[in-house]
């Protein structure tokens, strides 16, 4: 009975894991491809003319979904190449340790950024990633500023089409700020002050100064607009799309299908940010945290196009004649890096512009998921260990190390008593001679056996449920954090969170054809060196113990190895290498336990009898 539910649960656990592979990557990996050819299909057509998201409309009690059909296209043109709708309106450049890019000065968009410390593939000299692109291009992606007029209104403001002027000259730097001015004609002057520090936060400052004949009232905007849902990694652990907390309404998130089908989002609130998040990048708008919002999430269809977008309008502003109106703002466009965005954790967590700028849990635009008490100290003793050894492949052979040690007590008992069953085996063996034909009495002597013992029948399972936890989190850290992209480890191991690209089905690279490619099967057919030598680690773990006397609970663990084997060969490396090298100090620990308790260690002849030939069973003697 003991045997039956120690496979039964054995069978469980992996029904559960090959669930969850076949959820978290085989499903996830056909969408992306799905969305990658459609999208690349879209692309060789003519598209409309990407123009900007809708302004947010003063005069109600939340941006109004309904904006004016002057922001809509007049007409429709092909793609514009990035580099020529960059050159067709003048601009300021951006240069920063971390940022490359320029302003528009037609519109005083921020509408052209690319990250100059991150490429797109592991090779140095790869192009850089690209966050924003103007209006035109295939992929449109910008961040726009300044006011709104009350209902009713007809002053003269800045739009999308508003020819700026630059004040002085020279670039945006971390240490230059630029000034941009437009006068209307009508009396009101405005000027934008732009600055930048040296990472990811852009700072504005907005002034309207009024000589006209009468007072104007203004609402100060902000808002990121993104044509075009992009393709995104489609893993149900990842939220992509558009991402908010907002005061005591906390942490909002709309993917793109989710805010297709509710169009349009309020939300009046204090202390709050939102923005569009992908998987490694991020915008957003950092207002004043004591500024009243009302900010919205909406997605609306401009042609053809679908348009993303989030927005905020802060309170009016009655600008006497004579007097100045001023609204500040802030925008993060970068890499979501954990120090530069910060994590709250007690007594141990990274400041960054959550700390720097008191913001509202901005650490969430990480994803760190529901389990972020566990996911959170991972990812910091994985960054403290990569700054103490320069290296985050050793750091998780070290993490996993000091897991080994903190769960040393709780495995050293579940070993023990796994040595112990071990040692009874031949009281166990005797048992069933004694009772062939009563089960229960087997199960009554077998059970009197375990209490006088005091063995637990199923502390064997105990190794394998502290792994679970383990395993999610650097599972989540790996996957959500940007530090181990393109992170290496030794050999050919180029990127910790990319599965080993490596594959016995061509021979590791010697036959010149991509397996993965095949129909159908190609999911199944990648299997890299890391995750077969994880599968020999579990397997000679399997061997460490007896064979199993019930031949069901053999096979299954016989071949527990071999399906672990294929379900880790698409998991980030860093993911297999550390599984691997746990199962080795399982290994050692189960076999030092196991000396310690007295019981032979029979690995050795395990695999000596696994391999040996198998004697002929001799015929049985005939009767005359």
């Amino acid at each position: 009975m003991t045997d039956n539910r120690n496979t039964i649960l054995a069978v469980i656990l992996s029904g559960l894991v090959l669930i969850a592979w076949q959820y978290f990557y085989n499903v996830p990996q056909m969408e992306r491809q799905r969305a990658l050819q459609q999208t690349q299909a879209e692309l060789t057509k003519p598209a409309p003319q990407a123009t900007p998201g809708t302004t947010p409309q003063a005069g109600a009690p939340a941006p109004s979904p309904n904006a004016p059909a002057a922001n809509q296209p007049a007409s429709t043109t092909a793609v514009v190449a990035r580099d020529a709708a960059i050159a067709a309106s003048p601009r300021i450049r951006i240069s920063t340790p971390r940022l490359t890019g320029s302003i528009s000065l037609k519109g005083a968009r921020i509408d052209d950024l690319a990250l100059t410390q991150f490429r797109e593939t592991v090779d140095p000299s790869s192009p850089p990633i690209i966050l924003f692109s103007p209006s035109g291009t295939a992929e449109p992606y910008y961040a726009e500023f300044g006011w709104v007029p009350a209902s009713g209104s007809t002053v003269r403001l800045p739009d999308r089409d508003t020819q700026w002027q630059q004040e002085g000259s020279g670039e945006l730097t971390d240490k230059t700020p630029v000034t941009l001015k437009y006068d209307n004609g009508d009396g009101l002057t405005f000027r934008r002050t732009i600055s930048i520090d040296e990472r990811y936060l852009f700072t504005l400052k907005d002034e309207v100064s009024n000589v006209g004949n009468a007072p104007v009232t203004l609402y100060p905007f902000a808002l990121i607009s993104r044509h075009g849902a992009p393709p995104v990694s489609g893993y149900y652990i990842l939220h992509e799309g558009l991402i908010g907390y907002l005061g005591d309404q906390g942490l909002q998130e709309y993917g793109y299908k989710k805010i297709d089908d509710a169009k349009t989002v309020n939300f009046k609130v204090t202390n709050g940010w939102l923005g569009i998040t992908d998987k490694y990048w991020a915008s957003a708008l950092l207002p004043d945290t004591n500024a009243q919002l009302q900010a919205r999430f909406s997605s609306n269809l401009v042609g053809a196009v679908r348009t993303y977008q989030t927005d905020y309008l802060q309170d009016p502003q009655t600008i006497a004649i004579g007097g100045t109106g001023t609204a500040n703002a802030r925008l993060f466009a970068g890499a979501k890096e954990a120090s530069v965005v910060g994590i709250n954790f007690p007594f141990a967590g990274l400041g960054g512009y959550n700390k720097q700028l008191n913001l509202n849990h901005f650490d969430l635009l990480i994803d760190w998921g529901w389990f972020h008490f566990i996911t959170k100290p991972m990812f910091l003793a994985l960054d403290f260990f990569y700054h103490l050894v320069g290296n985050f492949g050793v750091a998780i052979l070290l993490v996993t190390v000091i897991v080994k040690l903190l769960f040393f007590p709780l495995a050293n008992k579940s070993y023990a008593s796994m040595a112990k069953m071990k040692s009874v085996q031949p009281q166990l063996v005797a048992l069933k001679e004694r009772y062939p034909d009563d089960k229960v009495k087997q199960q009554q002597e077998m059970m009197e056996i375990y209490r006088k013992e005091k063995i637990n029948p199923i502390a064997g399972c105990l190794p394998v449920a502290l792994q679970i936890p383990v395993f999610f989190s650097l599972y989540k850290v790996l996957f959500v954090t940007i530090e181990m992209r393109h992170a290496p480890f030794y050999g050919w191991i180029k990127d910790l969170s990319a599965p080993d690209p490596t594959n016995l089905f061509n021979l590791f690279g010697l036959l010149h054809f991509d397996p993965t490619h095949i129909p159908v099967l190609g999911y199944y057919l990648v299997l890299g060196v890391w995750p077969i030598i994880m599968g020999i680690t579990m397997w000679i773990q399997m061997k460490l113990n007896p064979t199993p006397p019930d031949p069901t609970q053999k096979m299954i663990f016989d071949w527990m190895p071999l399906i672990f084997t294929f379900m880790l060969a698409g998991f980030p490396a860093g993911l297999v290498i550390y599984w691997a090298w746990n199962n080795l100090l399982s290994v050692l620990q189960q076999s030092f336990i196991m000396r310690k308790n007295g019981v032979k260690v029979e690995l050795f002849d395990n695999l000596r009898a696994t391999f040996a030939k198998k004697p002929a069973e001799k015929p049985a003697n005939k009767t005359t």
